[in-house]
This record gives C-alpha cells, sequence and structure tokens, in this order.
C-alpha cells in the first residue's frame, strides 16, 4: 500500500478493499503541507475523490487511537448536489469509518425528514446532504454546526449551476470561523472563485486533472447521422455493444420518456431517471441496473450525478453535452476503478464542428466512425454467441438426459441451428440507417464511395422529399441496394443522390424502365446530372445597407404561429 500512514482504522479498512495504491488527487490530499489546510481541489468525476476527502478529515475527526470520539454535534458536514451523489457518498465514508466508530447521517430530499432529524439528535460524527435539506434542518434548529471541524463541498460548480448559491451561504455562514473548508470541483469558473475567497483561509489549490482531462480508461466515439436517424442509431449502438450496463443521457424529461418509451417497445430492458420520477422510483431502477433486471437507464444529467454502477461499460450521449464539462462528467459515469469504458456521441451533421471543438476545449481525441450496420451487429452477435457456448459449463444428470433425448430426435447440426435461432430471437433486431446518414464532410470518401456520379430527382423540400422515404424508391426503382446509394442531398426543388460509377449505367437503365409503370410515386423523374448539387453560397452576416428585416407571421399575436404541413412520404402537395 502506497498510501501514507494513516490510523489502523483505516489502513485496515482500505486493506479489506483491496486499495492498494492512492490516485493522484488522493496522494496530493495527504501531503504533509495539506494538513490542516483549507483545500480547492480540480478533480475529475471517476477520480477518487470521495476517498480522498473521506481521508482528508480523518485527522479533523480520530483521535491518536484511530477512533472518533463522541461529541454532541457533527464534527464534519458534506454537501453535495443530488440525491443519489449524496447517497454514494455516505457508502464510501461508511466502510472508510466502520471501525472508529464514527456514525453518519444522510440528510436528502425525498426521504422522511422526521425520520432524519431523530439521527441527527443522536450526535452523528459526519453528516452528508443535499443543500435544500440541510438548510431546511439548519433552520428548524435540528442540525447544530457549532462545533463542526470541518465541511466538504463536493462538485461545488454543479450545486452552483444548480442554483443552491444561497442554500450553501446560509449553510456556510452558520459554520464557526475556526473550521477546515475543502472545495471540491470540476472546473473553476468566477463564482467558484469567489465562493473560495470568502470562506477560505490560505487555501492550497491541488489540481489533479492530468495532462488530458478525458478519463485514460473511456474509450471516445462520436458518430455523425442525419437527425431523423438519431433514435435507430441508438438502437444500433446498445445493439453493437451489448453492454452489460449503458446509460443513455438526455438533454430534457420529455426526450427520456419519449426514448424509454421507445426502447421498452423495441425489446431492451431499459429504466428511466429524470427530476420528474420520485425518489422511491428512482431507487426502484438503480436497483433494477444493480440486479440486471434491466441493462439500460435513460437519464438527464442531474439525475445521473453520484450513479455508481460497478458494470456501467456504455455511455451514449443520445443529445450532445453543453459544454466540455458536462461531457466529461457524464462519461465519467464508465470507465471507473481501473475498468474500461466506452462513451458514444451521437452527432448531427450540423453540429459536428461545435462537436469538433469541445472535444478540443476538453483534451479528448474522439474515434469519428458510422453507425454500426446490421452486418456488423450480426457478426459481432455471432462472436458473442460463440465466445458463449463455447465457455466451460457445469452439468448435472438432468442436463445430460435431455441432451441425449435431444440427439435421438435432432442431428447434432439441428441443435446448434436451434440454439442460435432461440440466442438471436431474445435480441432486438438492429435498424436500417439511410444513406443519408454518411456524412460528406468526413476526411475522405466513403469505401466504394471514391468515384461516383450524381443523379438528379425532380422533387425537393417543397415536395416533403425525405431519405427515408426516397431510399426504398431508389432501391425499387433502380434495382440496387441501399447499400449502393451515397449521399442523398435535398435541396428545395431538386434532390440529388450519389450512385458509385461502376452500376451508374445498369442503375440509369432501370429507372429509365420503371418510368413507364403507372403510380405517382414511380412518375418521379431521376435523370442522371453533369453538375451535382449546386454550391452553397457563403452567407453574410452583414446586412444589406437599406435592408429591414420583415416581421415574423403572426407578428403581434403572441402564442400563435404558422400552421405547418404534414409531411406525406412520396406525396407532392397540391397547388
Amino acid at each position: 500500500m502506497n498510501f501514507p500512514p494513516l490510523s489502523a482504522s483505516i489502513e485496515a479498512a482500505l486493506a479489506e478493499r483491496a486499495y492498494g495504491s492512492a490516485t493522484p488527487v488522493q496522494a496530493e490530499v495527504l501531503r504533509p503541507e495539506a494538513q490542516g489546510r483549507d483545500l480547492v481541489v480540480s478533480a475529475q468525476t471517476g477520480s477518487g475523490k470521495t476517498l480522498a476527502f473521506g481521508l482528508a478529515l480523518a485527522a479533523d475527526l480520530l483521535d491518536a487511537a484511530g477512533c472518533a470520539p463522541p461529541a454532541p454535534s457533527p464534527r464534519a458536514l458534506v454537501i453535495a448536489p443530488t440525491r443519489e451523489l449524496a447517497l454514494q457518498v455516505s457508502r464510501e465514508l461508511a466502510w472508510l469509518y466502520g471501525r472508529t466508530g464514527a456514525r453518519i447521517a444522510t440528510c436528502v430530499g425525498g426521504m422522511n425528514p422526521s425520520a432524519e432529524r431523530k439521527v441527527l439528535a443522536c450526535g452523528p460524527t459526519i453528516v452528508v446532504g443535499t443543500p435544500g435539506r440541510l438548510r431546511d434542518h439548519l433552520e428548524r434548529g435540528a442540525l447544530d454546526l457549532a462545533q463542526l471541524a470541518a465541511v466538504v463541498l463536493d462538485e461545488a460548480d454543479e450545486m452552483l449551476d444548480m442554483g443552491f448559491r444561497e442554500e450553501l451561504e446560509a449553510i456556510l455562514d452558520a459554520t464557526p470561523g475556526s473550521r477546515r473548508t475543502l472545495l471540491f470541483s470540476a472546473t473553476m469558473p468566477r463564482p467558484i472563485e469567489a465562493l473560495a475567497r470568502r470562506y477560505q483561509r490560505d487555501a492550497l489549490r491541488i489540481a489533479a486533472l492530468g495532462e488530458g482531462r478525458g478519463h485514460g480508461d473511456i474509450a471516445y466515439q462520436a458518430v455523425t447521422v442525419s437527425p431523423p436517424e438519431i433514435e435507430n442509431a441508438v438502437v444500433n449502438l446498445l445493439r453493437f455493444h451489448e453492454a452489460e450496463t449503458a446509460i443513455l443521457f438526455c438533454a430534457t424529461r420529455e426526450k427520456v420518456r419519449h426514448l424509454h418509451a421507445t426502447l421498452q417497445e423495441r425489446g431492451f430492458a431499459a429504466v428511466a431517471l429524470s427530476g420528474e420520477h420520485s425518489q422511491t422510483e428512482r431507487n426502484q431502477a438503480l436497483q433494477a441496473l444493480r440486479d440486471r433486471r434491466a441493462r439500460v437507464c435513460v437519464a438527464t444529467d442531474v439525475a445521473a450525478r453520484g450513479i455508481d454502477l460497478p458494470t456501467l461499460s456504455l455511455v451514449v450521449h443520445v443529445e450532445i453535452p453543453r459544454d466540455a464539462e458536462t461531457l466529461q462528467h457524464r462519461s465519467g459515469r464508465t470507465g471507473r476503478a481501473g475498468k474500461k469504458g466506452t462513451a458514444v456521441l451521437i452527432v448531427p451533421f450540423a453540429r459536428r464542428k461545435r462537436v469538433e471543438s469541445m472535444l478540443r476545449h476538453a483534451g479528448i481525441a474522439a474515434q469519428w466512425t458510422e453507425v454500426p450496420g446490421r452486418e456488423a451487429i450480426k457478426a459481432m452477435d455471432r462472436e458473442r454467441l460463440l465466445e458463449k457456448l463455447l465457455e466451460p459449463v457445469e452439468v448435472d444428470a438432468d442436463d445430460r438426459a435431455l441432451a441425449e433425448r435431444l440427439l435421438v430426435e435432432r442431428s447434432p447440426a439441428q441443435i446448434a441451428a436451434m440454439l442460435v435461432r432461440a440466442h438471436s430471437a431474445r435480441l432486438p433486431e438492429p435498424e436500417e440507417i439511410a444513406a443519408e446518414a454518411q456524412d460528406t464532410r468526413r476526411d475522405g470518401p466513403r469505401p466504394g464511395f471514391e468515384d461516383t456520379v450524381w443523379f438528379r430527382l425532380d422533387i425537393g423540400r417543397r415536395d416533403n422529399a425525405d431519405p427515408r422515404w426516397i431510399l426504398p424508391l431508389l432501391c425499387r426503382r433502380g434495382h440496387i441496394t441501399r447499400g449502393e446509394v451515397g449521399a442523398i442531398r435535398i435541396g428545395h426543388n431538386e434532390t440529388y443522390v450519389q450512385i458509385p460509377r461502376a452500376i451508374a449505367e445498369r442503375f440509369a437503365g432501370a429507372v429509365a424502365r420503371t418510368a413507364t409503370i403507372e403510380g405517382e410515386e414511380e412518375a418521379i423523374a431521376i435523370h442522371r446530372s453533369e453538375t451535382g448539387p449546386p454550391q452553397a453560397p457563403r452567407k453574410s452576416h452583414a446586412p444589406r445597407r437599406g435592408f429591414v428585416k420583415p416581421k415574423p407571421v403572426g407578428h403581434g399575436q403572441p402564442g400563435r404561429a404558422a400552421k405547418r404541413t404534414k409531411p406525406q412520404p412520396g406525396r407532392r402537395k397540391q397547388p
């Protein structure tokens, strides 16, 4: 164990949990120059910061014998932004101080406040809670901070983002001036700096972010898709990785609700976490993930704070994080405790530059790739099935008897095929990703499309053109497969599609022959184009001289908007 000398009770707890070496942030807070001082610590989620401040508090809580003396009121206070994170911190401190006699009290929203007040009256050594509930107990006289030796603000930046400044200041103003203040934050914006100046004295600054701010145990990927393909991309990513536990991040409760329902309909064992769920519902969802009854969690950023699932190996950013810090907080749910994890960003074409900038700011090198297709997923299924079936297993007499009976009724090849079919039937079907999901802004052409010919269709956005029905139309009219269609570019009055030059003549002949078939859809003209789609003119942000911006439709009538016509696939608007 490379930890500095600690009390025997703490060392025994670390040994029991097989902690052999300190992480950088843990080593920094235990340095001699950090002892007894206020600390401002920059540390990312998953860096071991909970154990770090737990160890840093030991000198303020334990006597020479390594025991926590009884006290009428708390000696340490830990403030966390969310219920889940507070409960996680309580569990961590409970085993760390389990041999010292220290008592831990947890005060969070959604729990019974009367029961919490009874625990506080018994004199806990450490209180862990959320800002709102702690302030409530403080104002009601249930929380006495007169004997407080240290206070920890965990994820302080997130608490300020969530609007808890007033609560934090009320709590800190009620603490003794002699107490230590340990401030842990992934980022150090101006409000955090101001908080440190007001409530800390000669604080030691510790930066434990490392040279690369991303987690070394997380493989970052980014896939570009057209917006209508986002949910299909989610399905295929889940099927391709088949993670033991995966979490999907959305920006709003409504998106969580919709995606959760969609995945359940598709056959995924999924749970949801958002601000609209009660604490009981959240606990049940997390327990389902821990018990393996569910494998996918759809969540908002705040709801997923503090979630610690040992089997979580896949994070999917269904909606792009608002900034680099949120990206890392989300992704940090995986790749923890030395385990490997994967974080995938689903990026609409128009947002790629923004995401590239965010990744550069975070110091993350992501692999830009395509959404896994059906064939890639089926190949992974076959590999996983073979690996599973070739694992050594123990069988009893009943299993052997059933196997012998099957061998009498069926051949080994038939039994193997039935086994494969039974395994495949339990898996949700992958989705077809439309050809427009290929991003022409990538570095280099897609394999097989280095030399292409453009074809023009006399339909566009004014005709409700959509790749979801244009692609099947091209395959049907041109006698080709989805994989033989390249980019689809939809303009106002026309649409251009890429076809490999090797099959262009065959495609042109087929669409010419099928144009004579009766039916409105088949009457759409498809001709070879020598020029391809026109280049979009560069937009000028400066207004023309004398230009007056027109008023929007419905101006002066709040709440009213222009009516939209619902698209009808394959149908033109009536003049």
